[in-house]
C-alpha cells in the first residue's frame, strides 16, 4: 500500500549532501593553510550496531576530505587504557575532534571518558563544558542529533520566534539541549517525558514537536495540531522488523505541515553535524582561538 503524504517531507539525505558539500569546501580552504580537519573516532568492543555507526561516521569524513583515525579496541579494554588513549588524543595537534563511540563495556564510567576529551575536541557535544555553554548561550559544540534537527527547521525556513515547541524526551543526548536550542530561538518551549500525565493535551498545542523518546507510535495524528511541523528523532522497530521512528508516520503526516521520515530524516543529519562540528574546531585552532 502507497501511502500519500499531505506533509511536506524534510528530507535529511538532500540536507546532508547540500551541508557536506559546505563542509568539503571549507576543508579545501583550511587545507591550503596546511590544516587537514581531523577526527577520531574511538570503538571498544563488538557492540554490531556500533560498529556500523563507526564505519558510517569514518567513510563520511573521508568523502569531505577530512582525516579520520580508527581506534578499534576490544571490550576488555580496561578504562584507564582507553582514558590513556584518550590524553593522548587530546594531545594530538592533527586530531581536531574526538568521539568516544557509545555505549561502552560495563566496567568502564561513561561518564568519568567523556569527561577526559578535551572541551576543545568535544565535538558530539557530550561534556559538561559543552552542555554549559549551550545552557549560557556561549560557543561551544552542540550535540549532533538536535543540532541536525534544528538545521532541518531552518532549511524549511521555519521561524521559531514565538512558536510553541514541544519535545518528547528528556535525554542528555537529544531532549535537553533540543530543548535550550529551541529557547535560543525564542520559542515556547514545554519538555514532555514518562512523567507527564496527559501528553496529547501538551503536544495539541504545539507548532513544531521533535519526538525523542525510542517508543513506537508515541505520537498519533490525534494528537498534533493541523500544519505542525514534526520531527521524528526515534529509531526503532515495529513488529514486522522494519525501521521506523516514534512517530505514526501514515496517520501524523495527513495533519502536520512538514515531517521527517525514518529512515532518511534526522539519522543522517546526526554525522553531518559531527563533521560540520569537527570542521569547525579545525577551523578555531587555524585562528587560534
Amino acid at each position: 500500500m502507497t501511502i500519500t503524504s499531505a506533509a511536506t517531507l524534510i528530507d535529511g539525505n538532500a540536507l546532508s549532501r547540500q551541508l557536506r558539500s559546505e563542509v568539503a569546501s571549507r576543508t579545501a580552504v583550511l587545507k591550503q593553510k596546511g590544516i587537514t580537519p581531523g577526527l577520531a573516532v574511538v570503538l571498544v568492543g563488538e557492540n554490531p550496531a556500533s560498529q556500523v555507526y563507526v564505519r558510517n561516521k569514518v567513510k563520511a569524513c573521508q568523502e569531505s576530505g577530512l582525516h579520520s583515525v580508527l581506534e578499534q579496541h576490544p571490550a576488555s579494554m580496561t578504562e584507564s587504557a582507553l582514558l590513556a588513549l584518550v590524553d593522548t588524543l587530546n594531545n594530538d595537534p592533527s586530531i581536531h575532534g574526538i568521539l568516544v563511540q557509545l555505549p561502552l563495556p560495563a566496567h568502564i564510567d561513561a561518564q568519568k571518558v567523556i569527561e577526559s576529551i578535551s572541551p576543545t575536541k568535544d565535538v558530539d557535544g557530550f561534556h559538561v563544558n559543552s552542555a554549559g555553554a549551550l545552557m549560557v548561550g556561549q560557543p561551544g559544540f552542540w550535540p549532533c542529533t538536535p543540532y541536525g534537527c534544528m538545521k532541518m527547521l531552518e532549511s524549511i525556513g521555519f521561524e521559531l520566534k514565538g512558536k510553541h515547541a514541544v519535545v518528547i524526551g528528556r535525554s542528555n543526548i537529544v531532549g535537553k539541549p533540543m530543548a535550550l536550542m529551541l529557547l535560543q530561538k525564542n520559542a515556547t518551549v514545554t519538555i514532555c517525558h514518562s512523567g507527564t500525565k496527559d501528553l496529547k493535551a501538551m503536544t495539541l498545542q504545539a507548532d513544531v514537536i521533535v519526538a525523542a523518546v525510542g517508543k513506537v507510535n508515541v505520537l498519533t495524528a490525534d494528537m498534533v495540531k493541523p500544519g505542525a511541523v514534526v520531527i521524528d528523532v526515534g529509531m526503532n522497530r515495529n513488529a514486522e522488523g522494519k525501521l521506523c521512528g516514534d512517530v505514526d508516520f501514515a496517520g501524523v503526516s495527513q495533519v502536520a505541515s512538514h515531517i521527517t521520515p525514518v529512515p532518511g530524516g534526522v539519522g543522517p543529519m546526526t554525522i553531518t553535524m559531527l563533521l560540520v562540528n569537527t570542521l569547525e574546531a579545525a577551523e578555531r585552532v587555524a585562528v587560534g582561538a
